[in-house]
């Protein structure tokens, strides 16, 4: 009661009050006294914000709660375990190594007068013991990786949520502090293009327009302000408009935040529900599950979320706010999921291999055991007996063993373990990874469609020419006027249209220590406050004089209106309207101009062509950005020509005016130019993505010949190569039909193929160009196309692009959410680095498809020609397993490690169809597969002869190892290893050991690798089925391996020739189809469905992909970072009132709160869909993409 004694307010009724909206909350407010009120009582002002004191800080957050959303607990050790031992192939191989073991110990003799010697049976349980360590040596490995990957994740997340900053007024001064260091009594500066971190009351607004779909689901912008609708709510979208709100409500406490909390409560709940119910589905089949369901088996939900929770009270675990699902039926590959390029192909070569490893495992084990029995029972006549079993138990384990080395399971770990190593190294090139997939997405890319300002020039701007006056003061900074050289009026109007005129969030510092000064907030603004300073005054005491809250009206910038007014009074009364915005359409609303002396002019459609072509046009081909600043009057006395006379008994109705009719007939006070230098190293990063195959577009809100002077030093286009340099308008009227106004994809594709610079363009510009890219069919394979944004209506394009590029510095929390990778230096150079390391995750999961698929095309063919001729495999099941899952788990790691060289972009993209294995690649693993083959079977046929030892086929059942098969072992895995030098090289290069050095990790391993050999030749004994070796055999194991080294050399001389396209393998993505696949085709769908590449599985390839290969779960990030609830869950827990109570709370999740988001394992948001006890269905949207996500 102390706590809420002091501030006058208690929780419970700062949280009852933001349930409230419209009329009703302005009511509410007024109860209590209007928002300054309330403010007052949470000792805080406007003007003062908190005063920023630790201890009342922290004693705000132990009562009013803290501005985090408690994460779930990771997965344990012991459940990560669990999950990797629900493989299927492992499953049987644990049975069929269990059932070894059990007769292992019991041991019927063959018939009476047999007796089995204790010298062969002593040892019978060793091999079914191995084969269950070597299991749980594979189940700790991937458990581990899992767990190392998740605690790196988190790391990563928690340091990602640090970096997220809002503006905040504390001690009168506005500072940038952390999303979760909010508290409750803050006042927070809100702009266009903010994801607001906290339910708040608005105190100020300038034209505030709130997108709150993501709670409401409606789609209209919402008007905020002190007597319209002062609530707003933490997750909601600035749409339009400033202003400032006071922080009611923070953390679990906040709208978004109770949702979590109920959700949170309910999963448990949830869980048992599903498991109740499966159970008496089996009971009770054929009834309706729901009626056995009873509202009194719901448990409590925990805390009295009505009450709130501060920190002083329990932090409640919330899954979905870092989103390991509740359930294992959310491990299941979705149906409507997509997946990247390389994803694509790898499911469809993982299906291929799947199906061929199953059938050759089959085979295998039918041929041994139909061999046994007409061998043992057609021929010899002998009766059937117990001791039988263990032939047909170890058949089935050679068998299984087949399929596991038929199937790649070390390249789930080498995609994660590629990308994951390309996502850190990306952090330090300036590229912030969001979604795995985008990471080798870029090394497909064919296009980019860039933004100008800040990626490919510094965003460092300057006014370097101005035209006041009619006159032009060029051509450069130092020619600039001063105060005094200009008219006392005109100075006037230059100085405070700037200034006031502006974000006051905009600054320009000289800090201690630095030649050029800061430039905080928007750039263009920037540059004009500089401009102020140039002229030499200090635009901050103007805006002293003019406060934000003596504004009468602002009209925020967007890029429809491409210009920003704000209207203030004037001291002898009245009020005069200030716009800036770009030179031509400012001028198309003015009907006058300060002439010579400050004179009022008419400025009239031949003056304003003179001024396009003397001025503007020359500004804008030296490559400057113009800006023109104007203004209005409105007077109650006698009014000039240029203004407006209202009657003084009535204020001007701005609203029911229009902005329209209020900006019109203004008065030009100047045209500016604005430099925005292009950065010293794009030039040559664009060159480097024309020599690699990447065509770069530019596409800017700027002038055509501004736009078409920065492609030109920038290289993008060059004179006289005949590429379009289009207008926004232009393009439109080339590729919209002219009757219907559609736009259709046949005119579409005679424009963007020779386009290059698209200027003056709209948000749906940059949209229906990406869209027409990417959905046009006259290339030989479908484009692959990166865009760049940072505005909030630049989201609908980087969601619809394959790999969308936000910036990190200039782009609004929007486009950071829509996006795939953040820029974090804004900088074009970084793109192309993205590229280099897309094209290296590709390359090095090819070099280690390369390796692999050898080693399982010999350890195959080996075992099912071992099973026909020999009735054994002379590769025991612990020696490939050893050899599949754990040798190939150290080669993923070493050839997942390798580092990006300069010639990746020396070549063009693979292509979307350019097959996963190449014919070159498949002439490598055919050729050294032949080779090896031919060592192996000479070994094991005429290995005795050649060495001089003891033959090892047709051994006993029960026989101790032999050297014979020991050698077949040894260079079998001499071979390998030294083919894993091969393998680095996919591309036919002669020379095998360049950059050999250059990876310390790759060699390591290689060395710990044939140390491990030795050890388990020498050492390993009936654990590993291995005779010692002599010296002799070990040199000559060793030579064979190095015979692969040589008769490379000779692979690579061989031509590929005619029968080329035929080795390829993985071209084309299986072809699937779902029709809960819907490709938006509209610009406003497209906002909430982030479109890549759908591939939809069979039931017959998910088995595939998740029994077998795992390919789809580990080719994701962990599991444990899956973020939203899963469908199924919720349908069959509608009846859970919790749910109910969330669903008629509001609509869906925010992501911002979470102080550990996730990262989806798709790029689409769920959908939850419950049924409601009154409705037919209630559906909801639950968004589970946070900009904060990232996929390391």
């Amino acid at each position: 009661m102390a706590a809420a004694s002091r501030y006058g307010l208690s929780l419970k009724q700062l949280r009852e009050l933001m349930e409230h909206r419209g009329r009703e909350g302005v009511a509410r407010i007024t109860e209590y006294g209007g928002v300054q009120e309330i403010a007052r009582k949470l000792n805080t002002t406007e003007a003062t914000g908190l005063l920023g004191d630790r201890s009342d800080l922290e004693h705000r957050r132990d009562y009013f709660g803290s501005n985090t959303i408690p994460p779930k607990p990771p997965k344990t050790f012991l459940a990560l375990v669990w999950e990797a031992l629900q493989d299927v192939t492992l499953i049987i191989l644990q049975i069929a190594a269990a059932v070894s073991l059990a007769l292992s110990f019991y041991k019927p003799p063959k018939d009476d007068e047999e007796v089995l010697d204790d010298s062969q049976s002593h040892a019978d349980w060793i091999e079914g013991v191995a084969i269950l360590l070597a299991v749980v040596i594979v189940v700790l490995v991937t458990a581990f990786n899992d767990w190392s990957k998740e605690k790196q994740f988190r790391g990563l997340q928690d340091r990602i949520e640090g970096e997220q900053t809002f503006s905040v007024i504390r001690n009168s001064t506005t500072v940038q502090i952390q999303v979760g260091e909010i508290v409750v009594g803050d006042i927070l500066l809100v702009k266009y293009g903010d994801l607001l971190p906290a339910d708040g009351l608005v105190i100020q607004s300038n034209d505030l327009k709130v997108d709150e779909s993501s709670l409401t689901g409606e789609s209209d912008m919402v008007n905020k302000g002190v007597a319209v609708d002062p609530m707003v709510l933490s997750g909601t979208h600035v749409m339009e408009g400033s202003g400032k709100v006071l922080v009611t409500a923070v953390g679990v406490n906040s709208q978004a935040g109770i949702i979590f909390t109920l959700l949170g409560a309910a999963a448990d709940d949830i869980e048992a529900e599903e498991k109740k119910q499966k159970k008496l589905e089996k009971k009770n089949k054929g009834r309706d599950p729901n009626q056995n369901k009873s509202s009194d088996n719901v448990p409590e939900t925990g805390p009295n979320v009505e009450e709130g929770v501060g920190n002083s009270h329990p932090s409640h675990a919330l899954p979905n706010s870092s989103g390991s699902p509740p359930s294992e039926a959310a491990e299941a590959p979705d149906m409507d999921e997509e997946k990247s390029v390389l994803q694509a192909k790898l499911t469809n070569l993982a299906i291929q291999i799947g199906y061929g490893g199953m059938a050759v495992s089959l085979v295998t084990v039918l041929i041994l055991s139909i061999r046994f029995s007409i061998d043992e029972f057609f021929f010899k006549e002998s009766p059937w007996d117990m001791y039988y079993i263990n032939f047909y138990v170890k058949f089935v384990i050679i068998g299984v063993t087949v399929l596991v080395v038929a199937v790649p399971e070390g390249l789930p770990l080498a995609v994660t373990l590629s990308l994951a190593y390309s996502v850190k190294k990306m952090m330090a090139d300036n590229n912030l990874v969001r979604h795995l997939d985008a990471c080798e997405t870029m090394g497909n890319a064919t296009t980019i469609c860039s933004d100008k300002t800040g990626t490919l020039t510094t965003n460092r701007m300057t006014v370097v020419q101005a035209y006041i006056c009619n006159h032009h003061y060029k051509p450069d900074r130092n020619c600039l006027p001063k105060i005094r050289d200009l008219p006392s009026q005109v100075g006037i109007l230059v100085t405070q249209g700037i200034s006031v005129n502006s974000s006051y969030s905009s600054d320009v510092k000289q800090e201690s220590g630095t030649s050029l000064p800061v430039q905080i907030g928007n750039k263009t603004e920037c540059a004009l406050l500089g401009f102020v300073l140039d002229l030499g005054v200090d635009y901050r005491q103007l805006r002293r004089e003019m406060p934000d809250t003596r504004f009468k009206k602002v009209y925020t910038f967007n890029s429809a209106r491409k210009s920003m007014s704000t209207i203030v009074p004037i001291e002898s009364g009245g009020y005069r309207v200030y716009t800036k915005g770009a030179s031509e359409i400012i001028m198309k609303k003015c009907s006058f101009l300060l002439g010579d002396g400050g004179k009022v002019e008419s400025f009239t459609t031949a003056h304003q062509d003179r001024l396009v072509s003397t001025v503007i046009e020359p500004m804008a081909k030296d490559g400057l950005r113009t800006i023109s600043i104007a203004y209005r009057d409105f007077v109650p006395g006698k009014a000039d020509k240029n203004q407006v006379h209202y009657d003084p008994g009535t204020e001007p109705n701005f609203e029911t005016m229009g902005e329209d009719n209020v900006i019109a007939n203004m008065t030009c006070i100047c045209i500016v130019g604005i430099e925005d230098p292009v950065r010293d190293e794009v030039p040559g990063a664009i060159k480097k993505c024309q020599r690699a195959g990447i065509t770069v577009r530019m596409v800017t809100g700027d002038n055509i010949n501004t736009a078409r002077a920065i492609a030109t030093k920038c290289g993008i286009i060059k004179p006289g190569d005949n590429y379009l340099v289009l207008e926004g308008k232009e393009f439109n009227k080339r590729i919209r039909d002219p009757h219907t106004n559609e736009v259709r994809q046949d005119l579409l594709d005679k424009v963007w193929p020779r386009l290059r610079v698209l200027a003056r363009s709209q948000p749906v510009d940059k949209y229906t160009l990406v869209k027409g890219i990417i959905d046009s069919n006259i290339s030989s394979g479908r484009e692959v196309v990166a865009v760049t944004g940072d505005g909030t209506n630049d989201a609908p394009a980087l969601k619809k692009a394959d790999v969308g590029f936000a910036m990190g510095i200039a782009g609004t929390d929007v486009a950071k959410e829509a996006s795939d990778i953040i820029l974090t230096d804004d900088n074009f150079t970084s793109i192309v680095k993205a590229v280099m390391w897309g094209r290296n995750v590709y390359d090095s999961i090819s070099k280690f498809l390369q390796f692999q698929l050898t080693v399982n095309v010999v350890a195959v063919v080996v075992a099912f020609v071992g099973a026909c001729a020999i009735q054994d495999s002379p590769l025991k099941a612990v020696q490939m397993l050893w050899v599949n899952l754990i040798m190939d788990t150290l080669a993923s790691l070493a050839l997942a490690t390798e580092l990006p060289t300069p010639d990746l972009l020396q070549r063009k993209p693979y292509g979307r169809t350019s097959p996963l294995i190449s014919a070159t690649m498949a002439k490598n693993i055919l050729g050294q597969a032949i080779y090896q083959l031919v060592i192996v079977f000479g070994i094991m046929f005429f290995g005795e002869h050649l060495f001089d030892i003891d033959s090892g086929r047709y051994a006993d059942l029960r026989a101790p190892p032999s050297v014979h098969f020991t050698i077949i072992f040894n260079a079998f895995v001499m071979m390998t290893l030294f083919n894993e030098i091969n393998a680095r090289k996919i591309h036919g290069q002669r020379n095998v050991f360049t950059g050999f050095f250059s990876n310390p990790i790759y060699y390591v391993i290689w060395i710990v690798t044939f140390i491990s050999q030795i050890v388990i030749i020498q050492w390993g004994g009936q654990a590993f089925s291995t005779a010692k070796l002599n010296v002799e055999q070990w040199v000559w194991c060793i030579l064979f391996g190095v015979g692969t080294l040589v008769w490379q050399q000779v692979i690579t001389t061989i031509p590929i020739g005619s029968f080329g396209k035929s080795m390829e393998l993985g071209s084309n993505p299986p072809d699937m189809s779902s029709p809960c696949v819907v490709e938006g085709d509209s610009y406003n769908n497209s906002f909430s469905t982030h479109h890549h590449h759908p591939v939809v599985g069979r039931s017959g390839q998910i088995l595939w992909i998740r029994g077998l290969t795992r390919l789809q779960t580990q080719i994701r990030v962990v599991k444990a970072f899956r973020h939203g609830v899963d469908s199924v869950q919720l349908n069959q827990a509608s009846s859970n009132p919790n749910i109910q109570r969330v669903l008629q709370k509001q609509a869906s999740l925010n992501k911002r709160l979470s102080s550990a988001s996730s990262v989806p394992t798709d790029n689409q948001p769920q959908q939850i869909i419950a049924t409601n006890a009154s409705n037919n269905s209630h559906v909801v949207q639950l968004p589970t993409r946070s900009h904060t996500e990232t996929a390391v």
